[in-house]
């Protein structure tokens, strides 16, 4: 019965950080008003990374990161990156995948503004979604409130697990 909790919990999780990504690609690519204007926005012609490149970053590589800002390549990688994440994670489906992706951009985030956070000395909010992926990976969460049972159990997936 608890275990049967903990599964509801761990797809509910997914869930919700799934819509945290996807919800950040929408509001990129139509600028709602929420983080992104509509005069902001990626069909308007607006890069989704300048901003945040040429002023949010901070700490020893911001150099490395300012000089990516605006870059087509950089733009098109972060955009299919939070719509690739936040689908497979509301769905279930590509968890490993998806996992890793959202690993990689975390931890690029991170080191973009979290080598020297502003309200913590060491944590930032980056480094607990990071942790929160590995949970929902390891935790086979795609397979409770979700299409990952069904998606482990078709032959190419079960031949290749990186798909899982």
């Amino acid at each position: 019965m608890e275990q049967n909790k903990m599964k509801y919990v761990l797809g509910l999780l997914r869930l919700v950080i799934g819509w945290i990504f996807f919800w950040a690609f929408i509001d990129k690519l139509f600028g709602l008003g929420f983080s992104t204007l509509s005069s902001n926005s990626w069909l308007m012609g607006i890069s989704p990374t300048t901003g945040f490149l040429q002023h949010a970053v901070h700490g020893p590589f911001d150099i490395f990161y300012q000089t990516l800002a605006g870059l087509p390549l950089v733009d098109w990688l972060f955009m299919l990156g939070l719509l690739f994440i936040g689908v497979s994670f509301i769905l279930g489906i590509f968890m490993r995948l998806a996992g890793f992706a959202s690993v990689v951009m975390l931890a690029l985030m991170y080191g973009a503004v979290g080598l020297l956070p502003t309200t913590n000395p060491f944590i930032d909010e980056h480094i607990v979604y990071i942790l929160v992926v590995f949970v929902l990976v390891l935790g086979n969460s795609g397979e409770f409130i979700g299409l990952g049972r069904w998606w482990g159990n078709i032959s190419l997936v079960q031949k290749y697990k990186l798909l899982k």
